[in-house]
């Protein structure tokens, strides 16, 4: 890991939390302690287990966060990108990491001790009031989450999960999303098996609704793949 310590001031990610404070004087000491650094891809930044020591907010790059379940099965519970956090989890309420995160490229962290966060949180009712709002959005996306895959298909799950990587990566000039899975990725992601997903993608291919080109996926018709589950009237949010 390469460290060093750009100002929160300057940097793009508007989305931050962080950010939005990083005029106010009396955050200024606080966001001077942060360590910054660059992790190869596919290294671990959390590890479910390993005693809690702060969070990492995605400066630039990505990172899966996940579980471990029944029989070492990997459960992806969320992507996270630029200005994201990853270890909110535990921070304060336990000490031991409930989740793992891996980066999915060459990754740019921030991150910040417990100790220092908590002085930062005494110090600004302004930042503890948007931790606040932070939380209880990330309480509601995981119950809305868990309730409504109880009464999806697999082919709902997978077509969700799709939707979910296209509005939060996008797609490439020819379609494609861009962030590109390996089929047991998308299964862990989508809560169910590899060969689930082959069959899915392959008739979803078959309807027209897709399109693929090795681990490329495509979305041919955002609207009528959408409609697929809109029953639900949900979508899981980024």
């Amino acid at each position: 890991m390469h460290t060093s310590n750009p100002s929160c001031e300057a940097c793009l990610n508007t989305n931050c939390i962080l950010h939005k404070h990083a005029r106010d004087l009396a955050m200024t000491s606080f966001l001077e302690k942060k360590n910054t650094m660059k992790v190869r891809k596919g290294q671990n930044v959390i590890i479910e287990g390993s005693p809690i020591h702060g969070l990492y907010f995605v400066k630039e790059g990505i990172a899966k966060v996940y579980n471990t379940g029944i029989n070492g099965r990997e459960q992806i519970l969320r992507f996270a990108l630029n200005g994201e956090v990853l270890g909110q989890r535990g921070f304060s309420t336990q000490q031991y990491y409930a989740v793992s995160s891996l980066t999915l490229e060459e990754t740019t962290l921030c991150h910040f001790s417990t100790e220092n966060l908590q002085m930062m949180l005494k110090s600004s009712s302004s930042l503890a009031y948007d931790f606040m709002v932070f939380y209880a959005e990330e309480l509601n996306r995981s119950e809305t989450k868990v309730r409504k895959f109880a009464q999806m298909t697999v082919r709902e799950k997978v077509i969700d999960s799709l939707l979910y990587i296209n509005r939060k990566f996008g797609h490439d000039e020819k379609g494609f999303l861009k962030l590109t899975l390996s089929r047991r990725n998308i299964a862990d992601f989508a809560g169910t098996t590899e060969e689930q997903v082959i069959r899915t993608l392959s008739a979803l291919k078959k309807e027209k609704l897709l399109k693929c080109e090795g681990k490329k996926i495509g979305i041919v018709d955002i609207d009528k793949f959408a409609l697929e589950i809109d029953e639900h009237h949900y979508f899981l949010q980024s």
